[in-house]
């Protein structure tokens, strides 16, 4: 006589399929087309903030208190371009790794089309993301060659939750920020509207990732677990720390060695970042990614 319990595979796939079609159905219901949302038409105003200046990296410290208010707003749109910047070259990284992970796969699945559904996303926003950095008078911020070269080998092997844990931490990282940049009256008006609709969007691609993260590893060996969790450590570290590019503060108009010495010092900015990774750290613990060694990476990314 068969069993009337249902193999855990098949109740895992389901589950996959079923969250995959809800999430389908959010974006039919609700997505935008940055080309016609945004003001794009309107010349920037110089009198706006590019970001909450509370998210600024200078935010509290001496050099701070010494800029101008014009200095101050400057410096927030550079940053806000540079944030953009950087998440452009990770959202690149991103569509790479989805694009791998369902080559060859059942295009008929709800999972299929719907990272292909992600990736017009992400599309979308890197295009979003580039109006609005030139938007707002800033140069083409790039990470490192150092960060260019890990983020090009990264998206080349990671798979499974190396993959999809690394996507989520750079877009739960975004999506903090952004929630307040948005609610913020100080912000220019078109930023915000660039950070609310990449909030709404990426709310379902942080779902899909936080569910991949777990299908995944449930399904990991200790080992894969332990090396998984260094991985992603790793390009957390990197993707963090390439946010905010020192050419920043030369562009703002700021004595470039001082800004940066100050900005690294900045105990606010560190605590706001812990703050804000309180959930994505509670969630990495619950699915045992936050092993001693990863530990050492955080912490050095002042995220826990």
């Amino acid at each position: 006589m068969a069993s009337s319990t249902a193999h855990p595979e098949t109740h895992d796939g389901q589950h996959a399929r079923d969250v995959a079609r809800r999430l389908l159905d959010s974006s039919a219901t609700l997505s935008y087309d940055p080309a016609t949302e945004v003001d794009w038409d309107t010349p920037l105003d110089k009198d706006f903030h590019g970001a909450s200046p509370e998210w600024s990296t200078l935010y509290g410290t001496a050099y701070w208190r010494e800029m101008t208010d014009a200095q101050r707003k400057e410096l927030t749109r550079q940053e806000a371009a540079s944030v953009a910047s950087t998440g452009i070259w990770f959202e690149m990284i991103l569509q790479q790794m989805v694009l791998r992970d369902i080559y060859a796969k059942d295009p008929t699945q709800p999972g299929f089309q719907w990272a292909l559904t992600e990736i017009a996303d992400e599309c979308r926003h890197s295009i979003m993301f580039a109006r609005g950095a030139q938007k707002l008078g800033a140069p083409a911020y790039r990470p490192h060659r150092i960060a260019v070269e890990l983020g090009r080998a990264f998206k080349t092997v990671a798979f499974g939750e190396a993959a999809y844990a690394a996507i989520l931490v750079a877009e739960e990282v975004l999506d903090v920020m952004q929630r307040d940049w948005m609610r913020d009256e100080r912000v220019v008006p078109f930023v915000r509207t660039i950070n609310n609709i990449h909030v709404v969007e990426e709310s379902r691609h942080m779902k899909f990732a936080r569910e991949e993260t777990r299908r995944r590893l449930a399904r990991a060996g200790r080992l894969r677990r332990e090396i998984h969790a260094v991985v992603i450590a790793i390009a957390s570290y990197v993707i963090v720390t390439s946010m905010v590019n020192e050419d920043v503060y030369e562009n703002a108009g700021l004595d470039r060695k001082r800004a940066v010495r100050e900005a690294r010092a900045n105990e606010h900015h560190k605590s706001l970042m812990r703050s804000s990774c309180a959930g994505l750290m509670e969630f990495l613990g619950s699915a045992g990614l936050l092993t001693r060694p990863a530990l050492a990476f955080y912490k050095r990314a002042h995220l826990i």
